[in-house]
């Protein structure tokens, strides 16, 4: 049974019921909970080693996300994230990751600069030896340093949220060799126009990068898999 210390450090960053209220969510997002399946309260207070009041709080959050649905004297019903959703989510995504580069271009130091290089150089070496799970991880990296190079903390919070809302369409898309490889090649280009400080081309490319990711999901079925 997986436990979470009730008496964690006060300094924890994150609450109890936003610990369950994350993992909850994560489970949804990656499928392990699929559509319409029941959350039951004891069942997930139980197997988190929590009482019921947190995930109860939970719950109440998750369908504020519109992840889930609250059945009154019935119970809670996962709702996900539709093949809908996820067109609206990269349609959004293209054009705040567009304001981020150009918020970020304006703002970004030579040190974070030199991140993205290297997060850039891995890359490239992890594509020509096909070590997708690698190139997953440090697409992650690559879109995490750009937010936080925007330093708005309202645009971070809506981007993360945004980006771990289709995470399981991610995965699956990044697993394309070609996709992949133009991935990696896009992000090197917004880097470059980062690093020549050109705030109007990184939005117009990190813009465009999103909208790529999504024609290719929509190309391999991919946008089809909550439906």
């Amino acid at each position: 049974m997986c436990e979470y210390d009730v008496n964690h450090d006060a300094s924890d960053k994150y609450s109890l019921r936003g610990r369950v209220f994350r993992k909850l969510r994560e489970s949804i997002l990656n499928g392990a909970y699929q559509e319409n399946d029941e959350l039951k309260e004891a069942a997930i207070a139980e197997e988190l080693g929590v009482s019921r009041t947190p995930v109860r709080e939970a719950f109440r959050q998750l369908e504020l996300e519109g992840l889930i649905r609250i059945v009154p004297n019935k119970g809670a019903y996962v709702t996900g994230i539709s093949a809908s959703d996820v067109a609206d989510i990269y349609e959004i995504r293209s054009l705040l990751e567009g304001l981020c580069a150009r918020w970020a271009t304006e703002k970004i130091t030579k040190e974070k600069i030199e991140e993205l290089e290297e997060i850039i150089l891995l890359s490239e070496f992890h594509l020509s030896k096909e070590h997708y799970e690698q190139l997953i991880d440090l697409d992650n990296r690559f879109h995490l340093h750009l937010y936080e190079a925007c330093e708005s903390k309202m645009l971070i919070h809506l981007l993360k949220d945004f980006h771990q809302y289709v995470q399981k369409e991610r995965q699956q898309t990044l697993s394309d060799k070609a996709r992949s490889a133009a991935a990696v090649q896009e992000h090197k280009s917004i880097m470059e126009a980062m690093r020549d400080g050109d705030a109007q081309l990184a939005e117009k490319l990190a813009d465009e990068h999103i909208c790529n990711a999504y024609r290719n999901m929509v190309k391999c079925g991919l946008s089809t898999k909550h439906e």
